[in-house]
């Protein structure tokens, strides 16, 4: 199976930067592409930005220009650098590994996600 660990949330002052690792792990053949998502309590889980392996991304538009999607040099690895952070960023994190082949049956393609990290951004 796969799994995806994150890292990184945690309590930030308005103004401040986090960085949000996660790493995918199993019997992975290939990844199409990795991202974030958040929901904020009692609200949709949301896009965040996501990467392709061929390094196209995608950011919400509350996410353009101040958070960066990338990937890692270690393979099936993704960073999400979130400067200029604000209340309104307060969620929790999830890492979503999207279109995954395995060794054991690469024709088919499954979706995993990470447990989550929390990010809460507060005075």
């Amino acid at each position: 199976q796969v799994q995806l660990v994150e890292s990184g949330g945690g309590l930030v002052q308005p103004g401040g930067s986090l960085r949000l690792s996660c790493a995918a792990s199993g019997n992975i053949f290939s990844i199409d592409a990795m991202g974030w998502y958040r929901q904020a309590p009692g609200k949709q889980r949301e896009l965040v930005a996501t990467i392709t392996s061929g390094s196209s991304t995608n950011y919400a538009d509350s996410a353009k220009g101040r958070f960066t999607i990338s990937r890692g040099d270690a393979k099936n690895t993704v960073y999400l650098q979130m400067n200029s952070l604000q209340p309104e960023d307060t969620a929790v994190y999830y890492c979503n590994a999207e279109r995954v082949r395995l060794w054991v049956a690469p024709s088919r393609t499954y979706d995993y996600w990470g447990q989550g990290t929390q990010v809460t951004v507060s005075s």
